[in-house]
């Protein structure tokens, strides 16, 4: 029987380590990985989870009455009857020129659909400018920055959902990217 001397037996006993000169790569697949599975989990709580959690509460609409570029003057509370979506913007907001073109097509595709676009707080001349570049039609003006106040529109753009009998029933702000199928959604819920 060979004796090892007692320091061989004890390097044998103890774990194996890593010199510290020596670092396990960056696995970067993983990272990716990892992204992945947050932007996913991002936009499926965006789309079924904040619009149901975070509704506003159910109340009545204000009163509202705003001239109307064309002509005319838009009152929320003529409306009754009709499911209506107030799509509040302005000229300078970025996110708005990016998703006004989504809420056109969507009222485009749905003829049926109320859809009016509110500019907050901006010159008759400016909005109209904004609003034949954009090609928005319907355009209610909100010449005294009175939406923050009626409609709790905290930051834009905001688009806020009025059922047939005059509540609020929905609110979503800020870009959304995703706004079409959360309108079609709305109006479907709304409208039964």
């Amino acid at each position: 029987m060979s004796r090892r001397p007692a320091s061989a037996a004890a390097r044998e006993s103890r774990p194996c380590s890593v010199p510290s000169n020596e670092r396990a790569p960056l696995n970067l697949g993983r990272l990716w990985d990892v992204l992945a599975i947050l932007i996913i989990a991002f936009a499926a709580w965006k789309l079924l989870i904040a619009p149901r959690s975070f509704a506003p509460p159910v109340h009545p609409a204000p009163h509202a009455v705003y001239p109307l570029l064309a002509g005319g003057t838009f009152r929320v509370a003529d409306q009754r009857g009709h499911v209506v979506f107030l799509d509040f913007f302005a000229t300078w907001c970025e996110p708005c020129k990016i998703e006004l073109p989504l809420v056109e097509s969507w009222r485009h595709a749905h003829r049926d659909a109320i859809l009016v676009p509110v500019d907050v707080g901006e010159s008759r001349a400016a909005v109209s400018a904004f609003a034949r570049r954009y090609a928005l039609a319907n355009v209610a003006l909100d010449l005294n920055d009175s939406a923050p106040a009626l409609f709790g529109v905290q930051g834009l753009p905001t688009i806020v959902a009025i059922d047939a009998s005059g509540k609020i029933r929905a609110k979503w702000e800020g870009l959304n990217p995703a706004i079409g199928l959360a309108l079609s959604n709305a109006q479907s819920h709304l409208s039964q």
